[in-house]
């Protein structure tokens, strides 16, 4: 790490970081109050059945573990890579990649039933299943996490900083494809056998990881201007894009492939036609690929550069998560061949039809829980260790809210200043 780049805690006492504080953990409390819920009264309570056994708190936190892999982008792009850009901000980007792992792997344990086993998970091994590998590869991804901070806060090791970006770059690929895995080796879902879950899964990670790292920053510009500026909101916009056509290429490849085959023609018009075939189109290719790319590239003088990031952000955040419903979810509402080559003249476990699912509100509460608990951790963390920019006095782009006028063009050169977002 560049030596001329002086970090501090998070120093704020405005009454907007308390009121976030605040909102955190109440929504944390209800979270945990409906997964109590559950846990008492059994998942009758939820919209979940003997067909769709992962519900929408697999959505939440599968949204969470891949986003974590991708929040790596800034400290990857700045170590590996080289971009000055991202070096005041790579702290920052391993801390909140921990942040939202450790949010995600607590929604799925309290989705999962019978938390009080999970010791059972991590010491007894089913090298054959790929949920034993993926106890050891997000395990794995904290340790390395936390090595790679400490190799940037500490002075002595700054020359290893390198080679821990590399590992981590290796091993969040790996635990990407691990999290993909996990559906595509399901050779019993016509929907998801398929090893393009893997590198989509990558994709995933980018664009998610990228987004939420962009809304992080603009909420913690408000009480530390420094840890934004123009280059880097230009930067992160590019990146987003590319990010986003790649997503795009591989889910058109994957369901190509689907309909190229013949044995997945149902499951194809279930997905592109059926129940989800909205969250497909509108929330996955509308919102989550199209209109961010549009509202990037946008010119016009009304759009300030942060208000395009923002929006653009939020877009590819929901289209991503809608797609990760349609995977995981419609893979399970769909159809399931338990007799291949076979013609099913009566069944009594409905094999031969779909199971529509809705999710209660104990599911929506446990989710949203997840995700707030990874944002309280970070806020937390912020405060306790020097991992945001210091503030330099003097120059700065102040921007009144999210949108101003008097926001530059892209084409002018504002690589050393800050923006400055106005606190409530």
């Amino acid at each position: 790490m560049n030596p001329t780049h002086r970090f501090q805690c998070l120093k704020s006492y405005q009454a907007s970081y308390w009121f976030c504080v605040v909102v955190c953990a109440l929504l944390i409390g209800l979270g945990a109050y409906c997964a109590l819920t559950m846990e008492h009264a059994g998942h009758i309570v939820s919209g979940m059945n003997n067909h769709v056994v992962w519900g929408l708190p697999h959505v939440f936190a599968v949204s969470l573990i891949v986003s974590a892999s991708g929040a790596l982008n800034g400290a990857t792009l700045a170590s590996v890579f080289g971009n000055p850009h991202y070096k005041p901000i790579a702290r920052l980007s391993v801390a909140l990649a921990m942040c939202l792992l450790i949010g995600g792997l607590l929604v799925l344990v309290l989705d999962l039933g019978r938390p009080d086993r999970l010791i059972v998970a991590m010491t007894t091994y089913n090298f054959r299943s790929i949920f034993a590998w993926n106890i050891f590869l997000y395990t794995g991804f904290l340790i390395i996490g936390v090595g790679y901070l400490w190799m940037m806060m500490e002075k002595r090791f700054h020359r290893h900083v390198l080679t821990a970006g590399r590992i981590a770059l290796f091993w969040r690929i790996v635990l990407t494809s691990g999290t993909g895995c996990i559906f595509g080796f399901l050779v019993g879902r016509n929907a998801l056998d398929s090893a393009l879950l893997a590198p989509m899964f990558i994709a995933l990670s980018l664009v998610m990881g990228t987004a939420a790292l962009s809304l992080v920053l603009v909420v913690l510009a408000k009480w530390q201007p420094a840890v934004l500026t123009t280059a880097l909101i230009q930067s992160l916009n590019r990146v987003l894009i590319w990010f986003l056509l790649a997503l795009l290429y591989f889910s058109v490849v994957h369901h190509l492939t689907n309909l190229y085959v013949s044995e997945h023609h149902d499951i194809e018009r279930h997905l592109l036609s059926g129940e989800h075939a909205a969250l497909f189109w509108v929330g996955h290719i509308l919102l989550g690929v199209i209109a961010p790319i549009v509202i990037i590239v946008s010119r016009k003088p009304e759009f300030a550069l942060i208000t395009r990031m923002v929006v653009s952000s939020a877009c590819a955040l929901l289209g991503s998560a809608a797609l990760l419903y349609v995977i995981i979810i419609g893979s399970q509402s769909s159809p399931q061949v338990l007799f291949p080559g076979k013609t099913v003249v009566q069944s009594s476990f409905g094999d031969g039809g779909f199971t529509s699912y809705q999710p209660s509100l104990w599911e929506w509460g446990l989710g949203i829980g997840g995700v707030f608990l990874a944002l309280l951790l970070c806020l937390v963390v912020l405060r306790v260790l020097p991992l945001l920019p210091e503030s330099t006095h003097g120059s700065g782009l102040r921007v009144n809210g999210v949108q101003s006028a008097l926001e530059p063009s892209d084409s002018t050169d504002h690589s050393a200043a800050s923006v400055a977002v106005s606190g409530s």
